[in-house]
This record gives structure tokens, C-alpha cells and sequence, in this order.
């Protein structure tokens, strides 16, 4: 597969982050719960629904984290969060796996990863299961969003970083699968890869 191959090819000093975004709505997902036989579970909703995006990143050799919630899923945000990326990153060749989301195959925002050295490696279509970051915020949903409406949507993605930034660096990598022997890059993020937070 041409990703690993560009990344047992990259020049020292590099990172590899997955990224990717979720949407929170204030309504919430609902999952199975338990009830007397032939009742329905009962989960009370009000208000009008709200939406917020979180962006995220997760070096793949270290399972640091970066978050960044924005109001919309545009070019603008996207761009927003490759200069979160770039400053913290700095120094640092980053090379970042992602879908083709209309926001990160904006002219503007591959122009701006070009200029920030942030090297974009497209996912195959329709497999979000090659994004750990996708496992990480299904882990995310279930424990805090589902099957509960919080009084704001503020509260909920407030709740939401904080049980993602709770999450040791070894449990993200976890969580996510990273670390599973079965992982799809396992082999080419070797020991001798270098490391960073």
C-alpha cells in the first residue's frame, strides 16, 4: 500500500498523526438500554437540536492528542486546526493520514499544509476503519454523549475533551487499536521511528 511505503520513507525527525472529526449533537445517539419487558426505554429530549465539530489528531507513536472544537466542519476550521497542528509541531516534519473530506481537499487547505510542511497522506474511500482516530471517538460517544441530553451543547463537548484528554497517552493508543497486533501500520512504525509528544 502506497502509505506505508511513504512512510517507511520519511526523513528523521517525523511524526505521523491520524486525523479525523466528529460531530456532537445535543440530542443525543441512543444505544441500547434496559427496560421492562414490552417498554420502551424513555429519553427525554428538549430544546432544538445543536451541533459542534471537534477536529483531533493523534501521533500514532505516542498517542498525544490534539482537540480543537469549532461551530462548522468548513475549509476555514479545518485550516484552523493544521496551524494548531503546525505550532505544535514545529520543527517537525508531520505527516497526516486523513479522508477526502471536501474541507481537507480545499485548494486553500493544501496549500496551507504545503506551507506549514504538514504532508497529506489520503485514506482509501469509505474506510474509516484504517483511522484510529474514528474508534476513538466512538469510545468517546458511548461513555459520555449517549442516551443523555446535557443542559448545552457547550457542556457536552466540554465533557467530551475532558474524558479524551483523560485518557493516558497508552490508553489512547489502546483504545484506538493502535496498538493491536493486527494494527495496518504496525510494521512500518517501528522502534527506530522517531518519537515525539
Amino acid at each position: 500500500m502506497r502509505i506505508r511505503r511513504r512512510i517507511k520513507r520519511l526523513p528523521p525527525r517525523s511524526v505521523v498523526l491520524a486525523e479525523d472529526e466528529t460531530d456532537l449533537l445535543l440530542f443525543p445517539p441512543l444505544r441500547s438500554g434496559w427496560s421492562r419487558r414490552g417498554q420502551p426505554v424513555r429519553v427525554t429530549l428538549c430544546g432544538r437540536n445543536a451541533r459542534r465539530v471537534v477536529f483531533g489528531a493523534m501521533n500514532l507513536r505516542t498517542g498525544y492528542r490534539l482537540l480543537l472544537p469549532r461551530e462548522r466542519q468548513r475549509a476555514a476550521d479545518f485550516q484552523a486546526f493544521l496551524a494548531e497542528v503546525h505550532d505544535r509541531y514545529r520543527g517537525w516534519h508531520v505527516a497526516m493520514l486523513l479522508d477526502e473530506d471536501p474541507s481537507h481537499t480545499a485548494a486553500g487547505s493544501v496549500r496551507l499544509a504545503d506551507d506549514f510542511g504538514i504532508e497529506l497522506l489520503w485514506l482509501p474511500k469509505r474506510r474509516p476503519e484504517l483511522n484510529p482516530m474514528d474508534t476513538l471517538w466512538g469510545q468517546g460517544k458511548d461513555v459520555i454523549s449517549a442516551d443523555k441530553q446535557y443542559a448545552s451543547i457547550e457542556e457536552q463537548v466540554d465533557r467530551f475533551l475532558d474524558f479524551l484528554k483523560s485518557l493516558s497517552n497508552q490508553e489512547a493508543l489502546h483504545t484506538s487499536g493502535v496498538l493491536s497486533p493486527d494494527f495496518w501500520l504496525k510494521r512500518v512504525l517501528s522502534k527506530n521511528f522517531c518519537r515525539s509528544a
